[in-house]
């Protein structure tokens, strides 16, 4: 089913664009939040009005996300946990960690920004992209330490 996106939805696209989504998503989800409008002809010429505003919306969405990369730019967080002899770790360093100890330094990210393909299970010095917006990834510094 297509829609037009009255809302910007990081899994789907930006605000203003025609999307192809299941028929389900579009009926229980999308439609009835008015997150979207079904792609019709007259939805598309009313798209082309509300063009500049949606244009506008956007600037101001990149905006703030760029703003928030500036302030994750260079943050260095640093997570104690417990470690064996080798440097390694008793569990793991995960997403929800690293959150937490962003959430300490006066910094609000959701869990699914912080882009980390798999656990840390050692000591070290690790570099972690933040998604902020489509394109705007700044990388924050996680230092993992043994606990005194």
């Amino acid at each position: 089913m297509k829609v037009i996106l009255t809302e910007t939805i990081n899994s789907l696209g930006i605000i203003g664009s025609e999307v192809e989504v299941a028929a389900g998503y579009a009926r229980n989800y999308l439609l009835p939040q008015k997150k979207a409008v079904l792609a019709t002809d007259q939805n598309r010429k009313l798209l082309k009005q509300e063009k500049a505003k949606f244009d506008l919306q956007i600037a101001k969405e990149k905006k703030i996300a760029e703003e928030m990369a500036e302030r994750l730019h260079g943050v260095v967080c640093q997570i104690a946990a417990k470690v064996s002899e080798e440097d390694r770790l008793y569990g793991s360093i995960n997403v929800r960690d690293i959150v937490r100890a962003l959430e300490k330094q006066d910094i609000q990210v959701e869990k699914r920004m912080v882009l980390l393909n798999e656990a840390l299970k050692t000591t070290g010095t690790f570099q972690i992209p933040i998604r902020v917006y489509k394109g705007v990834e700044p990388e924050i510094t996680v230092e993992i330490i043994p606990e005194a």
